[in-house]
């Protein structure tokens, strides 16, 4: 039988591994980049050569990415539109922007920080080669 205890050791720490993640760097060193592209993940990191293909970020990233916005852009909406009663395309213009901005910048970071969650918690094969 296989012992899956963890020693204090081998535990990830799960807020550094996302931080570095959301950071864009691998969430095992630190240092080097997590994505070759906009949202492609390395298959290694180039400092460490930690193995990051066992990722499964999927449709998390966006999922969260949309929660977030919606979150902070729908009362900020209310609270723009009572206050100060802007042009109907003054108001879309610039809440249009800003949605689309905040997506593209926490897209990236989301899915980073997704990432470094699984290598922390040792999901979907990141725990096997120790």
């Amino acid at each position: 039988m296989r012992d899956t205890t963890l020693t204090a050791e081998t535990v990830r720490p799960v807020k550094p591994a996302m931080w570095r993640g959301f950071r864009g760097k691998c969430p095992n060193c630190g240092s080097g980049p997590i994505l070759r592209n906009y949202l492609t993940v390395r298959d290694h990191c180039p400092v460490c050569q930690e193995d990051l293909s066992h990722h499964r970020a999927d449709d998390g990233p966006a999922y969260l990415t949309i929660l977030f916005v919606g979150h902070l852009m729908a009362p900020l909406l209310m609270i723009v539109f009572e206050t100060w009663r802007p042009e109907p395309l003054v108001l879309f213009t610039s809440f249009a922007i800003g949605t689309i901005a905040l997506s593209l910048y926490l897209l990236p970071r989301l899915k980073g920080a997704i990432v470094g969650l699984q290598w922390a918690k040792r999901m979907h094969g990141f725990g096997t080669g120790d």
